[in-house]
């Protein structure tokens, strides 16, 4: 694990999860995301899981092997427990711990977000995978390639398999590029189906805006946004975000130009508000 703490913080500063996709590491994902500027202009310590080679030759978290992302086993505890710790390192505001994730990091998302859901305050999947998707890596790439179709009952029994007493769940956005040619578009639309199952919401009850960039379509639970989905018009597998230099742009090849930025558009779903003096 990778831990970035800002040299002045609150008495009880919120955490955020980044988990990176295959082939990348926390450092390569960091500059191009600037996060950890994040982390010290608004005050949150950042946390990177970081995968290594001897788990998966191209550093990809294993989303796709059931044993990997059983409850309190293998790489969903590990990470757990790297969230557990920094939480009583730092004295975070368990309250306010966020998630984010990038390809197979996204699809681990799924999987920490539908096991432990009342663990986190807001989630973000980038260009991942539903939860229960695969069983190994072979349905994994044929999935990530041609998509994959259930029914949304389906979808919704495999988070409530999981989590059968879960009564609450975090804000839940989902990202992905309509050019995506590594995880078929279709799965973003497959984890909607997934989480409107699983949190009891009607699809027909969403808003759809059209924006500049793509569409947004939104769900909410009274007053409370429940669900996002981030359509990317153009986009390829990545995760999106307006550069200010070249030297960020070129950190990280699945960190995309786009007019849509993502990290801020985090920071403002979650409220992580710049401060007035770092």
């Amino acid at each position: 694990m990778k831990v970035f703490v800002p040299r002045t913080l609150p008495a009880k500063p919120p955490l955020v999860v980044v988990l990176h996709g295959c082939r990348q590491t926390p450092e390569s994902l960091d500059t191009a995301t600037g996060f950890s500027k994040f982390a010290t202009q608004r005050g949150f310590i950042l946390l990177y899981p970081q995968q290594n080679e001897t788990n998966n030759a191209q550093r990809c978290f294993n989303w796709f092997r059931p044993s990997a992302v059983a409850r309190d086993r293998s790489e969903l505890m590990s990470v757990r427990q790297m969230i557990e710790y920094t939480c009583r390192r730092y004295r975070v505001d368990r309250s306010r711990v966020y998630v984010a994730g990038l390809s197979a990091g996204g699809a681990m998302t799924s999987a920490l977000v539908a096991t432990y859901p009342d663990l986190f305050a807001g989630a973000a999947i980038f260009a991942g995978m539903p939860f229960g998707a695969a069983r190994d890596a072979i349905s994994a790439m044929r999935g990530m390639r041609s998509g994959i179709k259930r029914e949304p009952q389906e979808w919704g029994d495999l988070v409530r398999s999981v989590s059968p007493n879960a009564k609450e769940w975090p804000p839940i956005s989902v990202w992905h590029g309509t050019a995506d040619s590594v995880v078929n578009p279709l799965n973003g639309r497959a984890l909607v189906s997934q989480w409107l199952e699983a949190t009891d919401l009607v699809n027909e009850a969403g808003r759809t805006k059209q924006m500049s960039w793509g569409t947004l379509e939104e769900w909410k639970r009274g007053d409370r946004l429940q669900l996002s989905f981030y359509s990317v018009q153009g986009l390829g597998h990545g995760l999106p975000r307006r550069f200010s230099n070249q030297k960020e742009r070129a950190a990280d090849a699945y960190v995309l130009p786009s007019e849509l930025s993502a990290p801020l558009e985090l920071m403002r779903a979650w409220g992580l508000r710049t401060r007035r003096s770092v």
